[in-house]
């Protein structure tokens, strides 16, 4: 695969991962009702996320409340809530920088050293923000699962399990963080070598030592 392809690949891979994570963030699917245990309580099904709760009854009819407080939500949910916004924003900021350090673009292609540079930049925001994904997603889906298992009075069909955000965060996660680093390979590795033979190539005038013309020892003659 060309460079330049690579690139495209990449910058495609990580666009529809941001895309992905941007839904996962404003999804309230990130718990939901657990249907296991001998009594299922199907009459309504509760859903959770990041900034609301929603109640969906059997009827269709769908009931969705935001959550009133910032502080009085749990730790893990206000760690989610910042790890998703950084990453949103990690992504876009590598959305514009890849752009412009792409090959495919005409900005900068007068200093195709600079571009790739800028190129691997991108590739660099969209790892940390792929990464930020995955630690929202997995910080969260880590407490959904102990207080699914944990000795409680709690019926387990009065619990909650994984929702439909978290496996779409894991997906987004793992888009970015392949299109980030196909991006990162933007600057080939001959390219490098022919760059630091160039550089060994060039005559170094001040590390040469003089030339001395020997002495001719008939230069009197001559003069006669």
């Amino acid at each position: 695969m060309g460079g330049g392809a690579r690139e495209l690949a990449g910058y495609l891979a990580a666009l529809g991962g941001w895309v992905a994570a941007l839904a996962a963030a404003v999804l309230p699917q990130w718990r939901q009702s657990s249907y296991a245990g001998d009594a299922i309580i199907t009459a309504v099904g509760l859903h959770e996320g990041l900034w609301m709760s929603c109640a969906a009854q059997s009827t269709g009819q769908v009931q969705c409340r935001l959550h009133d407080s910032l502080l009085s939500l749990d730790v893990h949910i206000q760690t989610s809530r910042a790890l998703m916004v950084i990453s949103l924003l990690l992504g876009f900021f590598g959305i514009i920088v890849s752009v412009v350090g792409m090959k495919c673009t005409k900005v900068g292609e007068e200093d195709p050293v600079t571009k790739s540079r800028i190129a691997v930049a991108g590739g660099i925001l969209f790892i940390l923000s792929g990464l930020c994904t995955l630690a929202a997603v997995s910080l969260y889906a880590t407490r959904v699962t102990y207080e699914f298992f944990r000795e409680s009075t709690v019926p387990v069909n009065a619990r909650y399990e994984f929702g439909s955000a978290l496996f779409i965060g894991w997906g987004a996660a793992s888009l970015t963080v392949l299109g980030g680093s196909l991006l990162c390979c933007s600057c080939p590795a001959k390219e490098r070598r022919g760059q630091q033979y160039y550089r060994q190539s060039q005559p170094s005038t001040a590390r040469e030592p003089p030339v001395k013309m020997p002495s001719s020892p008939i230069r009197g003659e001559q003069c006669l």
